[in-house]
């Protein structure tokens, strides 16, 4: 069973640009995809970006473009989302997931098909 800690929110100010960290443990997530997702308050939760297995290959949604970038580091079991030009509509909590899947060639952006969740960290961003 994979465990999935995010680290790394905080209160920023426009512009600024912050890193998010996963750590996971209880099982390897090195063969399987990892996303990032975030939930704002009243609405559901969107998908951000994923990166696949090796790190090669990544996708995200049309928002966070140019902006955000998700990397990984398979010796130590940890997802990286570093993000820069924050805004207030970044504000959120900010969850990773892995699909639990083997060396998946397609980036699914449905929570549903993500098997492994961390507990989220919050994001927020003053203007």
């Amino acid at each position: 069973q994979v465990q999935l800690v995010e680290s790394g929110g905080d209160l920023v100010e426009t512009g600024d640009s912050l890193r998010l960290s996963c750590a996971a443990s209880g099982g390897t997530i090195t063969r399987s995809t990892m996303a990032w997702f975030r939930q704002a308050p009243g609405k559901e939760r969107e998908f951000v970006g994923a990166v696949n297995w090796n790190g090669g290959k990544s996708y995200y949604v049309d928002s966070v473009k140019g902006r955000f970038t998700i990397s990984r580091d398979n010796d130590k079991n940890m997802v990286y989302l570093q993000m820069y030009a924050l805004t207030s509509k970044d504000t959120a909590n900010y969850f990773c997931a892995s699909d639990g899947l083997e060396f998946s060639a397609v980036f699914r952006t449905s929570p549903s098909l993500y098997k492994y969740w961390g507990q989220g960290t919050q994001v927020t961003v003053s203007s």
